[in-house]
């Protein structure tokens, strides 16, 4: 039986305190007032000072009522029966299902042993040319998604949990509007991703302390999962608006402020959550991506600059495509030689091709005269756009490397690229210019009605 603690010293804000004892960090309480009773979480404690987030707000609280502490954090069912679901960010169900109150799992707790993690070595494929490719993604990889507002980025969360070759999806929105939430609803329910999905969404006119909550309830859910086998893919919408709930209560409890008044332990605060990415020996895994916007596209905003130094690389999302300059994945080294032999090739050889393409692209812009072997790059880095970076192409890794071959003979010959003979032999198409010398001068390229361009829209 907890101690009821009758009276409140303070209330700032939405942060009551109270003096108590024996009270732990992120513990659960109610506030019962005449409106009610309100669920609160311990952010602070000092001595015997407790100061608590009152999750619906302190409006209408007043210093005379009732504090009960439950003597634990939060925690969330589990269970098989959680897949189709959507829930709170309290983990209270919000598809009006039935509450799941049995076998509950707390939320919070350390990473998993260092020694206990699996070197990452498979890929996780999601049919995007740009991540598959040339960024593939890891199985235990952490990843953020650099944008700005604006950006189609939970139109690529949401084709990623509908196509990504993973068991299961937990999915997490952290201070989204409305519309977006529907957005994700209809998106898992029309493609039938959604009966291996689970949905904890957290809107803008959510209580703010809900918001922090929703990384912490994906993760311990997530990691419950891969303990029992499942590969799960942990996607979250929008880290900095985490970041920016933690600024805000940071405010409130007057702490002394960091750069651009987020709190200094900001860092901590992200790779507590990223750092739950793990493969188990024997068991499941968490792979974790999640998307930073970031205000006025500023790359060393506290965000983005912190979660670059815990995270395996990056996707940087610009003109609604995933930027091959800048985009990194770290642990693709560690599956390129596991897929198919010409993949590390193409995925080097079409990037520095296109870099070259836009040193032609900034030539002709500046009106110089093009040579011919510019004009090959020109028609290269359009077709490369086209037919690899736009996140329209729904393809298969193995079809977008056969038209990566495609896109390259459409613009050069064999022997002006750096590909090794031996992957040219094998891999150029037969009917390409250098490959067969008799139909190079009837080979028309993708704009017009060619064979090639029907094999590209297959």
């Amino acid at each position: 039986m907890r101690k009821v603690h009758s009276k409140i010293l303070s209330i700032n804000g939405n942060v009551i305190t109270v003096k108590a004892d024996g009270v732990s960090y992120e513990e659960l309480a109610l506030v019962k007032s005449a409106r009610g009773s309100s669920l609160a979480q311990v952010i602070k404690l000092e001595a015997d000072i407790v100061s608590l987030q009152v999750f619906s707000g302190s409006r209408g609280i007043s210093t005379n009522d009732e504090v009960t502490f439950s003597g634990f954090p939060m925690r969330v069912g589990f269970s098989e029966n959680m897949l189709g679901r959507i829930f709170d960010g309290s983990g209270r169900p919000r598809d009006k299902g039935p509450d799941l109150s049995e076998n509950l799992i707390e939320i919070t707790g350390p990473s998993v042993n260092p020694a206990k993690r699996i070197i990452p070595e498979r890929m996780i494929r999601t049919n995007i040319p740009m991540i598959d490719v040339f960024n593939s993604l890891v199985v235990s990889q952490k990843l953020p998604i650099f944008s700005i507002s604006g950006e189609p980025y939970n139109e690529l969360l949401a084709r990623i949990a509908l196509q990504a070759e993973v068991d299961m999806i937990v999915l997490g929105g952290i201070g989204l509007k409305y519309d977006q939430y529907m957005f994700f609803k209809k998106a898992l329910d029309d493609g039938g991703a959604l009966s291996r999905s689970v949905f904890f969404v957290h809107t803008a006119s959510d209580p703010i302390v809900e918001g922090l909550m929703v990384p912490d309830l994906c993760l311990a859910v997530a990691e419950k999962f891969a303990l029992v086998g499942k590969d799960v893919l942990v996607l979250l919408s929008d880290m900095t608006n985490f970041s920016d709930a933690l600024k805000e209560i940071a405010i409130t409890m007057e702490q002394v402020p960091s750069n651009r008044g987020y709190p200094g332990d900001l860092y901590s605060q992200l790779a507590r959550r990223y750092e739950k990415a793990v493969d188990f020996e024997g068991a499941g895994s968490v792979t974790i991506l999640a998307v930073t916007t970031m205000p006025g596209d500023d790359v060393t905003h506290p965000v983005p600059d912190n979660t670059g130094y815990i995270t395996e690389g990056q996707f940087y999302l610009r003109g609604a495509r995933i930027e091959p300059f800048g985009s990194l994945s770290r642990l693709k080294q560690q599956v390129n030689d596991k897929t198919r032999k010409d993949h590390r090739a193409i995925m080097d050889g079409m990037i520095q091709l296109y870099a070259q393409y836009k040193e032609a692209e900034e030539k002709r812009s500046m009106g110089f005269r093009m040579t011919a072997w510019d004009k090959k790059l020109l028609k290269y880095g359009k077709l490369f756009e086209a037919h690899m970076m736009d996140l329209s192409v729904n393809i298969s890794l193995e079809k977008a490397l056969d038209n990566g071959w495609k896109i390259l003979s459409e613009c050069f010959l064999p022997q002006e690229t750096s590909f090794r003979t031996d992957l040219v032999q094998e891999f150029w198409p037969a009917k390409a210019p250098g490959a067969n010398p008799q139909a190079a001068e009837s080979s028309e390229d993708l704009s017009g009605e060619s064979s090639q361009e029907q094999d590209y829209e297959e």
